[in-house]
């Protein structure tokens, strides 16, 4: 068989670490990496051993498959240049900046027959892979992503930055329409949101609630999963999740606070954790998510079948994010402020 021809465009904080990924894929031959900053892409060039390109319209027809992991802004254009040409894309997350530009390229890739896929990398995250197996069907979600401000991705909001993550995670889940968004957010560090949460009701009655930062001083990336007598709490960053599950001996004749002698009260912890709510480790793979990710993109190619987060999966997370940005904008206006928050004079 021959090798997949593959490229990196874009190799500054993610697509550095694409390319050091497929240089190690078995079967797959990195032959170039493309960025306008030449003595970036001459350094990862040369930790790669392969070539350094500067302008990625060079690399048609050298290619099989790329990596586009340019700033958000460009990955419409860049994307679509490669899709248009016949090379199978993977093109970093947020797929692009609207939903009209995702369409776009949902719609050449159909086109041109070649694989469009998303990076939406915590779809690969061990714990998450281990809990989507379960198959459980949730009726509440609350997630949490918040961090310090990031040395990138200042050309987007926190909600396409940071909270387009868990949308993506929530929407793999949850797989009915989405009914109604409300949301909230405001800019502290410029005109884009740093801060924003929403909540969104799904047409089988599922609720998410999603909270993302990027101007807070602790990291958290957690979520929270609650379906019929489970509760699972995951953290992204540990990649562990617990799994809290209720015995068929949970019932009210069994435990109604009402009802107990106030005697009993003290020893209620023990009795729900230890014989009435069952808690375990969720059981895992242990693999890098990055690798795991190109490794999926690699075989899609190969095998001819659908990408496991597709361009499909981009759109709708993209739309939901458009939906979620316009919502806080809404509320900003109606209430007379400005893109920041600041009130209107």
């Amino acid at each position: 068989m021959n090798p997949l021809r593959v490229a990196v465009v874009g190799v500054g904080h993610l697509g550095k670490e694409h390319a050091r990924v497929y240089r190690d894929i078995e079967g797959v031959e990195l032959v170039a990496v493309a960025d306008i900053d030449a003595d970036t892409a001459r350094q990862v060039a040369k930790k790669n051993r392969t070539e350094a390109v500067f302008d990625y319209r060079s690399l048609v027809g050298r290619m099989d498959a790329v990596s586009v992991a340019v700033p958000t802004t460009a990955h419409h254009e860049v994307a679509g240049f490669f899709l248009d040409r016949g090379v199978h894309v993977l093109v970093e997350k947020p797929m692009t900046r609207t939903a009209a530009e995702a369409a776009d390229l949902v719609a050449r890739a159909a086109r041109s027959r070649r694989k469009l896929a998303v990076g939406h990398i915590e779809r690969f995250n061990p714990a998450v892979q281990a809990v989507q197996r379960m198959g459980i069907e949730p009726k509440y979600i609350e997630s949490h992503r918040i961090s310090p401000f990031p040395s990138r991705s200042a050309d987007v909001g926190v909600v396409l930055d940071v909270l387009i993550h868990d949308l993506d995670i929530i929407l793999s889940f949850v797989r009915a329409p989405i009914e109604r968004i409300d949301a909230l957010g405001i800019g502290v560090l410029g005109e884009l949101e740093d801060i924003a949460n929403a909540r969104i009701t799904f047409a089988d009655g599922c609720v998410a609630n999603a909270t993302a930062s990027r101007v807070s001083l602790k990291r958290e990336r957690k979520i929270r999963i609650f379906a019929e007598n489970v509760y699972i709490s995951l953290d992204y960053e540990a990649r562990r999740a617990k799994l809290y599950r209720k015995s068929p001996e949970l019932t009210l004749e069994r435990l109604n606070v009402q009802r107990l002698d106030p005697r009993a009260l003290k020893d209620l912890k023990d009795l729900i954790f230890g014989k009435l709510v069952t808690i375990e480790d969720v059981k895992m793979d242990e693999h890098e998510p990055l690798a795991k990710e190109l490794e999926s993109f690699v075989d899609a190619v190969r095998e001819d079948r659908p990408p496991a987060v597709s361009g499909e999966d981009g759109l709708r997370v993209v739309e939901t994010a458009e939906a979620i940005v316009g919502k806080i904008r809404e509320h900003l206006t109606r209430h007379g402020r400005g893109p920041t928050g600041d009130k209107r004079t």
